[in-house]
């Protein structure tokens, strides 16, 4: 999963740094044409969410702000997943982008930096927001202290574990691993086997998230540091890589193959069935649980931290509503983004999604909605909860592309072509390499 983490980073980047001219973005449609006819500024907003649960939500509350006034009329682009951005930059190049566009927020101040985003400063300095959002969010839109984009939505990792199975061998069902040495105690005495076989694995740290999840865990700090200091080779790293090559020994890679193809098939995950005692993943992973496994008695914490005191560290990304460079109508733009990143409607966002909001009221007020049931409930205060424990990594200036220099180093390793000694010491001198480029 979290290789596709990265990959979907870098192609984010890639789309980011390359322009795409030729592309335009069409007529207005006959309900745009009459809004301009009413006197109304037409508003074209972008997104991605043209599924059958998002986006009749998103566009609840378009129509809700288009019915809060009568100034602005704000029309709905669906654009799919993979297009969405590279239409977005032809669309800059062309001199007629939209209006306004959901982005990656781990891009925002690179997208601020190539001049593809709007800066903000100009209405933020009439109506300051920023408080309204989680601290590490707004710190993510930020370049040269200047806001590129509104943060949206977000997510963070927490660690789902079975209750039967803690009961089953002794462990106190409401007392969850808080340490990697408690979670090394229970993982084996969870882990069951029948011979040679495993029936039941107590925990593996790379099924739902990759190494770079526990580097963070570990380290509470970024791989490259906000002043461009690149710190991949650390203590740390080296005990964290070491940890994780101890795991894939332990159960070698028969096993981990064979469980992590049942994970990849989402409703044959051997969490549901009982064969997977703990794992990492998303808040938003209970869907899946509620959808296939509604009767699974399970707890959900915080990661465990790599000893007492530590932290918790997890890792999160999301979206942001952007203006970008060059629309026709930044002030309208604006007073929709502020409407959209409200208490009101990102309340609305996640409690019909089940998804986890940048806005800290609506966050905390969808943990108690009484639209959520109570499991639903539990899931999503310990997200809350979780959010000031949450690292975001936004793409460095001066080696955006830095993960596929340091990707292929930890392959080797848990590949078992370089020591995990080698593997850091050479993935820090590559991505040393690229930031002298860069600058």
């Amino acid at each position: 999963m979290y290789k596709k983490r990265w990959l979907f980073s870098l192609l984010s980047v890639l789309l980011i740094l390359s322009g795409c001219a030729g592309f335009q973005t069409g007529k207005q449609d006959d309900g745009a044409a009459e809004a301009e006819a009413d006197g109304k500024v037409v508003v074209d907003f972008w997104t991605f969410w043209g599924s059958e649960i998002r986006r009749p939500v998103i566009e609840k509350i378009v129509e809700d702000f288009n019915n809060s006034q009568d100034q602005i009329v704000v029309k709905h682009t669906f654009v799919p997943w993979g297009d969405i951005w590279t239409k977005e930059l032809a669309a800059i190049a062309a001199g007629d982008p939209p209006d306004v566009v959901i982005n990656d927020i781990n891009a925002t101040a690179l997208r601020g930096q190539k001049k593809q985003a709007m800066n903000l400063s100009q209405f933020l300095e009439k109506d300051d927001i920023s408080d309204r959002f989680y601290p590490e969010l707004w710190e993510s839109t930020l370049y040269e202290g200047d806001s590129y984009g509104i943060p949206f939505n977000t997510d963070t990792r927490i660690l789902y574990y079975n209750k039967d199975a803690f009961e089953e061998v002794g462990l106190d069902p409401e007392q969850p691993p808080t340490t990697w040495a408690e979670l090394e105690e229970y993982a084996a005495k969870l882990d069951k086997k029948n011979g040679e076989n495993y029936e039941r694995l107590g925990f593996y740290p790379l099924f739902g998230v990759n190494y770079d999840v526990w580097m963070l865990n570990a380290s509470g700090e970024n791989f490259v540091s906000k002043e461009g200091e690149v710190q991949i080779d650390t203590e740390t790293n080296l005990e964290t890589l070491n940890w994780l090559v101890e795991w894939k020994n332990h159960y070698g890679d028969n096993v981990i193959n064979s469980v992590k193809s049942q994970i990849d098939s989402q409703q044959g995950n051997p969490f549901f069935t009982g064969k997977l005692a703990m794992f990492v993943n998303t808040p938003t992973f209970y869907t899946q649980i509620r959808d296939y496994a509604p009767d699974l008695n399970f707890g959900v914490a915080m990661l465990p931290e790599k000893e007492e005191g530590s932290g918790h560290t997890s890792w999160g990304g999301g979206f942001v509503a952007e203006i970008p460079e060059g629309s026709s109508h930044p002030e309208e733009a604006w007073e929709f983004i502020k409407y959209l990143t409200d208490q009101e409607a990102q309340e609305y966002w996640a409690v019909k999604n089940y998804d986890n909001v940048a806005n800290i009221e609506a966050a905390e007020a969808a943990a108690k909605s009484s639209e959520l049931p109570e499991k639903d409930q539990v899931v999503y205060q310990l997200a809350v909860d979780n959010m000031p424990n949450t690292l975001l990594t936004p793409y460095p200036l001066s080696a955006p592309d830095f993960p596929t220099l340091m990707n292929p180093e930890i392959d080797n390793v848990l590949l078992g072509k370089k020591t995990p000694e080698q593997a850091l010491k050479d993935a820090q001198a590559a991505v040393e390499n690229l930031a002298k480029e860069n600058k």
